[in-house]
């Protein structure tokens, strides 16, 4: 969708075109049918509407819920249940219907039916929201015991499935958002499991596995950036917390391959990840975000393995035991999703694309690197009980400091601000880090504070006035 602020720019540069005579009206007229320059004044009115309808709702679904505490005690549970359902199916009906309501490909002046669908989107938005409720007050009619976090992923299922049927991003976010209250709260849970097997152990077990495999098609049918790059985060950080029950096991082999594993299934996966393995899909829409967020990943690795505290923690050096491995859940989720990166990788590493190979194979290669090392590092750490920490410290320093110099590099060779500002800023942290970590003086402190001052200010300004150079040579060539 083409962005208000640029149809609105446009417009304006078009009727100052047409006055002097550039273009005439005829292609001014194609320029209004194609950006829908008479859209323009109600767009802002829209999305008013948008966020009147939402707080309406929320403060709705509020008065209802206070009405029915102020009542519930005095009906009848059959009243309490035919209240309930009817509350939630005519809310979901009336917003479904007008949610369906077609808008034309055009239309001028106001659009009444594009508001109707906004309000259908806000009452299924409620429904989603009454979902929950209804959830936990027949729980507490009928003595259902269980946890909050049980409810919340419940809640998140049901949601999901309300998504997946209307292809609606925000019910996608609404559903992650749940699940991820109910993966937060229940983690301790997780880490102390010692009862009977339920399905929100499990679902918790294999919180990993589940995101990647619930959200990335979810993210097609809704066409959303959002809900993939949500499901993605997912996977990466409860791929890390779960395997905090290792911790529990007394056996280094087995946590250091599994740690090992942890810190290169997820940025294996994400940077070999490719729209085109899916049947029907034409365009790559979520590969860039894909490589995107393996970097977000190394960054934060990086930064957190280059303190010095880390390397200080001592594991056991017992033998490794099969069984107990193989009573570790999600042991499975490192099985399938490892598998599934390896033949990405495979897949990736077989294509021919020669226009762009040199440039693909050497970030290929410097991302293959950075996974190898993430992985052999913390296992040759925990398996060997004589080497140095110091080893391991200076590496990631290095691998931080080549990821910040590399960002940089793409930033200044295709004029990308946020690689090169990443950069600077990974860069800047480093050497903050260093410093405060460090025993320092406060004169060398503030030495450090100012250079690093100088050097972002001058930075940021050669990279502004390279960039416009680089938009000025361009334009030229067109113009002649």
């Amino acid at each position: 969708m083409v962005l208000d602020s640029f149809r609105r720019k446009l417009r304006q540069e078009a009727r100052i075109w047409r006055e002097e005579g550039i273009i005439d009206t005829s292609v001014y007229q194609q320029l209004e049918e194609r950006y829908q320059f008479y859209n323009l004044e109600t767009a802002a009115s829209d999305r008013f509407v948008v966020i009147l309808i939402a707080l309406g709702s929320i403060l709705l679904g509020l008065g209802i819920i206070t009405f029915v505490a102020a009542n519930w005690q005095a009906w009848s549970r059959e009243v309490k249940i035919t209240l309930l359902l009817s509350l939630f199916l005519v809310t979901n009906v009336v917003g479904f219907y007008l949610w369906r309501q077609p808008i034309p490909a055009t239309i001028r002046g106001k659009t009444p039916r594009r508001r109707k669908q906004t309000f259908g989107h806000g009452l299924l938005l409620l429904g989603a929201l009454i979902l929950g409720a209804n959830m936990a007050l027949v729980a507490q009619m009928f003595h259902i015991r269980g946890s909050s976090y049980e409810l919340f992923l419940a809640w998140g299922i049901g949601v999901l499935i309300m998504a997946y049927s209307l292809r609606l991003t925000t019910l996608g976010i609404l559903s992650f958002i749940l699940l991820q209250i109910g993966y937060w709260w229940g983690l301790g849970d997780l880490w102390t499991f010692r009862g009977e097997l339920t399905w929100t152990q499990i679902m918790l077990q294999h919180m990993p596995l589940m995101s990647w495999v619930i959200f990335v098609p979810l993210a097609y049918l809704c066409r959303s950036r959002w809900i993939f790059g949500l499901g993605a985060v997912a996977f990466a950080t409860s791929l890390q917390f779960n395997f905090r029950t290792i911790q529990i096991l007394t056996y280094s082999r087995t946590s250091g391959w599994l740690v090992s594993l942890a810190f290169a299934i997820p940025p294996a996966l994400l940077w070999s990840y490719d729209d085109l393995r899916f049947p029907k899909v034409t365009f790559r829409h979520f590969q860039p975000l894909a490589r995107t967020l393996t970097l977000v990943f190394f960054s934060i690795l990086f930064y957190f393995l280059s303190f010095r505290w880390i390397w200080r923690i001592q594991f056991y050096s017992s033998p490794t035991d099969l069984s107990a491995l193989l009573k570790f859940r999600p042991v499975i989720d490192v099985i399938i999703l490892g598998a599934l990166a390896l033949w990405q990788w495979w897949y990736l590493l077989r294509q021919r694309n020669n226009r762009h190979r040199q440039r693909v194979d050497i970030n290929t290669i410097a991302v293959g690197s950075f996974i190898l090392i993430s992985a052999l590092v913390p296992l040759w750490h925990v398996t060997t009980s004589t080497n140095p920490n110091a080893i391991a410290i200076l590496i990631f320093n290095v691998l931080l400091a080549i990821l910040a110099c590399g960002l940089i590099r793409q930033g200044l060779d295709v004029g990308k601000r946020c690689a090169f500002w990443g950069g600077m800023v990974l860069l800047t942290l480093q050497i903050i880090s260093r410093m405060l970590e460090y025993d320092t003086g406060l004169l060398f402190k503030s030495f450090v504070f100012v250079l690093c001052g100088v050097a972002v200010i001058l930075a940021g300004l050669w990279f502004e006035r390279r960039l416009h150079a680089l938009s000025d040579s361009a334009i030229q060539p067109d113009l002649r």
